[in-house]
């Protein structure tokens, strides 16, 4: 039996790779170990119903935070993704189970019960699958609308890259309120960061999204501190606004365990500060520009301020 806790066994593509200095992290980054009642109740719902979140599994600096207020990223289809970013530290391999039917009702049962008003549901990559997950991801939102009317759905998916059309149609046909897909880094790093994605497929995936459906908000983020530099976030910026998307983060690359990406050097407040002005100069509804910004941090205070950006720009329209 796999023991995902093994380093070795979690990452065993990485097993063979020398290992990467990991540097002391500056005073900017650092967070608080998490705990506390409202930590402990979000993980009891958590076990409870037998779900998984990219919190735990990538190993999230905000964990501590974001579940002492109920917040919590589900992650559906499994623990272990068929890619092998080498940033990521979610388990690789073969997915040892087909995709579990009950899911999206359990799913969406916890979102009542953590009372949340705006969710984040993202997933693994799974190859191994015809649609990507594709179905899965419309049933989970369908059981969560069914459930809980009034939460706002934000989903964070795969980039469906050995899938039909017919899969992100199906997707965006369940009508989730933001899509997000990101593009982790610059061009020119995804064949040494990303190696099973292609930029330009990611960035087609959004803007198809807007094309089936221009009401959708789009997302998308990067990480920075992997070896691009400014230009390139630049360029990125602008391929995004190309293909319409509405929503930029930006977050500092932090590196998991040895054997995963080297952090090229910390990027200090001040630089994402600059990205952030950046990117809303290039027309972005909503940015998020942080050392610890991630894809679903603060997410449903994200929404409110991306909707009303939404509006203030149609009235003055």
């Amino acid at each position: 039996m796999r023991d995902l806790k093994l380093p070795d066994q979690r990452h065993p593509e990485k097993a063979h790779r020398s290992d990467n200095a990991q540097p002391k992290k500056p005073d900017w980054i650092r967070v608080r170990a998490p705990g506390g009642d409202g930590y402990e109740a979000t993980r009891e719902i958590v076990r409870s119903h037998g779900l998984t979140t990219v919190c735990e599994e990538a190993g999230c600096p905000n964990v501590g935070e974001c579940w002492s207020q109920g917040h919590a990223t589900m992650m559906i289809m499994g623990e272990v993704c068929t890619r092998s970013c080498t940033f990521c530290n979610v388990a690789t391999g073969k997915p040892p189970e087909a995709l579990d039917v009950f899911e999206p009702g359990r799913v969406a049962d916890a979102v009542t019960k953590l009372g949340l008003n705006h969710v984040v549901i993202t997933s693994v990559d799974r190859d191994d699958i015809e649609d990507g997950g594709a179905e899965h991801f419309a049933q989970t939102i369908r059981a969560i609308r069914h459930r809980a009317p009034e939460t706002t759905i934000e989903i964070l998916t795969p980039d469906f890259i050995r899938c039909g059309p017919e899969a992100l149609e199906k997707v965006v046909a369940a009508r989730p309120d933001v899509f997000n897909h990101n593009l982790e880094t610059v061009p020119g790093l995804y064949p040494e960061v990303r190696p099973g994605a292609r930029y330009f497929h990611s960035l087609r995936l959004l803007q198809r999204v807007k094309e089936l459906d221009p009401a959708m908000f789009t997302k998308s983020g990067i990480m920075v501190g992997l070896g691009e530099d400014r230009q390139a976030v630049m360029q990125v910026m602008d391929d995004m606004r190309a293909a319409d998307v509405d929503f930029l983060t930006i977050g500092q690359y932090l590196q998991p365990t040895p054997k995963h990406h080297r952090v090229d050097r910390f990027v200090t407040p001040d630089e994402f500060a600059s990205y952030e002005k950046a990117a809303f100069g290039k027309g972005f509804l909503m940015v998020s520009a942080t050392p610890l910004t991630r894809s679903s941090y603060h997410a449903g205070d994200d929404f409110s301020r991306l909707r009303a950006a939404r509006l203030a720009k149609l009235s003055s329209a």
